[in-house]
């Protein structure tokens, strides 16, 4: 099993396809955990853990804390593996350097720290990024369209006629997928371009960040973005669910959102 067949079984299982990301930012903890953000995170997935088919810590929350914030980010991989190995694990690190670098990019986030997939930046070509996609068992994701306001500086270049994003699209689709573990990240604020994606690359796997406090809107996500087996996206929620009042109903509602539209 793969990291894209590992989230298929967990969304088949628990009928969802939400991913909550673990984004805990120290100076919105609240008062009750003291800054410990391993112990946040853990109250985080016991709220959440029935309705997620996935979760997605985001590097730059850790890291800024230097060994402090890396301890917190080994506990709540240690904790997520041994009571819910079943659930999808994400490091959203954006990695991308020349391939001996990501040798050991990749030796940190899926050996030591045990991730089952990584976002990945495309610049630097296959090349690089081999280290990453010749590990069968792991999810690469590569980003495509992003779901920030200033994507389109770049991704929206024509190369040859079409836009960089499509041009990335289609040579991960052809070029990269070898081992069937690509994936793309597609903003939920652009569901336009969300839809062409899915277009392009058939049934392959979509995470979709920009649902909640970045705007983006879950039926337009659904309907652009399911593939023919009503899956095929990682919708992922992260200060809208986890800095909630109630985590849980959130994450239920979110859940039950995506599903209204599947």
């Amino acid at each position: 099993m793969n990291a894209i067949d590992k989230f298929n079984a967990r969304a088949d299982a628990i009928n969802s396809l939400l991913c909550v990301g673990l984004d805990s930012t120290l100076d919105k903890l609240p008062a009750q955990f003291g800054g410990n953000q391993a112990a946040f995170n853990r109250w985080i997935i016991e709220q959440t853990h029935p309705y997620a088919a996935a979760y997605k810590p985001n590097m730059a929350f850790y890291e800024a804390r230097g060994e402090q914030g890396w301890r917190a980010l080994r506990e709540t991989m240690v904790f997520l593996r041994a009571e819910h190995p079943d659930i999808l694990t994400i490091c959203d690190a954006k990695r991308a350097d020349i391939g001996s670098t990501n040798a050991g990019y990749v030796q940190a986030i899926f050996d030591d720290l045990g991730f089952d997939a990584v976002t990945l930046h495309p610049y630097l070509g296959r090349e690089a990024l081999a280290p990453f996609l010749e590990r069968a068992d792991k999810g690469c994701i590569v980003l495509c369209r992003t779901s920030n306001p200033g994507a389109g500086e770049l991704q929206d270049r024509a190369i040859d006629g079409r836009p960089l994003w499509q041009v990335v699209a289609e040579t991960v689709r052809d070029g990269w997928n070898a081992n069937g573990n690509c994936m793309l990240v597609v903003g939920a604020t652009y569901p336009d371009e969300l839809r062409q994606v899915r277009a392009l690359v058939g049934e392959m796997t979509l995470l979709v960040p920009g649902i909640g406090a970045q705007g983006g809107d879950a039926e337009a996500t659904v309907t652009a973005g399911l593939n023919a087996a009503g899956k095929g996206i990682i919708v992922n929620s992260s200060r809208g669910i986890i800095f909630a009042d109630d985590p849980a109903a959130e994450s239920r509602a979110l859940r039950d959102a995506i599903n209204a539209y599947r």
